[in-house]
């Protein structure tokens, strides 16, 4: 569920789900208004969200690795956030 409820930047257009067809309309499709498990825009999409809300927080993404974080507390304390995803 870590990939779910993504924003998407670009459309994203999928065919009807069995058993959620409706009748007559049977060739229209469905346009995605949120990441799904299983699209190639999922990973990234999740990461962006994730990146947006430590900024909102106060955390500051370290330049030579994009999965550390770091916010400042006091003047000599900081926490340090690493972020690992295991999707397999």
């Amino acid at each position: 569920t870590a990939f779910l409820h993504g924003d998407l930047e670009e459309e994203i257009y999928m065919e009807q789900l069995e058993g959620f067809k409706v009748d007559g309309k049977e060739n229209f499709v469905c346009k995605l208004k949120k990441s799904l498990y299983g699209l190639k825009q999922a990973p990234r999409q999740w990461y962006k969200k994730f990146e947006y809300v430590m900024g909102e927080q106060g955390y500051k993404k370290i330049s030579s690795d994009h999965c550390v974080f770091v916010k400042k507390i006091c003047d000599n304390d900081f926490i340090i956030l690493l972020l690992y995803v295991d999707d397999m």
